[in-house]
């Protein structure tokens, strides 16, 4: 599925012509990405990759690896679980009826799409139901839903790890239909690539959260951006 798909709709409604808005507005879908942060060059650097020009939405930008989260995803296995103050704030941010098998089927979407994306697996254990990845580095940072009129509408959690945590070798990681020209991008040079706007409000907001304190401690502020009668917003849980 397409990566842009999870994230790069969130905050971008005003981009779309007129004409292309359905009539009634969609609920948004359930998705989830990865923000996998190098930080070996003692800078830290973000993993992008671009959307090819076929794509009929948000083509030829940079985003992160991510996708909707599939019914299959909440059966997925595990080898160690997200960390409670994680899976707490995923269901604090969450619909009313979020459970902690939802929100660990959010983590396990932006996992699966990590490797269909970009053959990144987190670290982990093989099974006979397939690959288990080890969740417990993953930090939950932001959340943010498509404003109403958008073509297409997704409510998308942001995770992020640090590879070394993740035990990611940065040099197994390959393009793929879904997502080419994969870029280590210096948090401090976010400009250097086009992403979709929404896309580069993370990230701003995740180099803020790593100046603060550059374990990005796993209980840091969440960050939702929503949209109402229009207006972007952006807030702090």
């Amino acid at each position: 599925m397409s990566p842009g798909d999870g994230l790069a709709a969130a905050g971008n409604a005003g981009e779309q012509d007129n004409a292309e808005r359905p009539r009634h507005s969609l609920r948004p879908r359930a998705s989830a990405s990865i923000i996998l942060i190098d930080r070996r060059a003692g800078t830290p650097r973000l993993l992008v990759g671009k959307r090819g020009s076929g794509h009929a939405f948000m083509p030829d930008l940079f985003v992160f690896p991510g996708g909707r989260r599939d019914p299959r995803d909440h059966a997925l296995p595990f080898q160690e679980d997200l960390r409670p103050e994680v899976i707490d704030k995923l269901m604090l941010s969450g619909a009313p009826r979020m459970t902690s098998g939802g929100a660990r089927a959010l983590a396990l979407a932006a996992a699966r799409e990590l490797e269909e994306e970009t053959g990144g697996r987190l670290n982990g254990c093989q099974t006979p139901r397939g690959w288990a990845p080890d969740l417990s580095s993953l930090r939950y940072v932001a959340r943010a839903v498509t404003p109403p009129g958008a073509i297409r509408r997704f409510d998308n959690r942001f995770f992020a790890t640090f590879i070394d945590e993740a035990r990611i070798d940065p040099g197994l990681l390959r393009e793929s239909e879904e997502l080419n020209e994969l870029r280590w991008v210096d948090i401090n040079d976010l400009e250097s690539v086009k992403m979709p706007a929404i896309v580069s409000a993370v990230a701003g907001d995740l180099k803020i959260s790593l100046e603060l304190d550059g374990a990005l401690p796993f209980g840091s502020p969440l960050v939702v951006y929503t949209n109402r009668d229009g207006q972007f917003l952006r807030s702090r849980l």
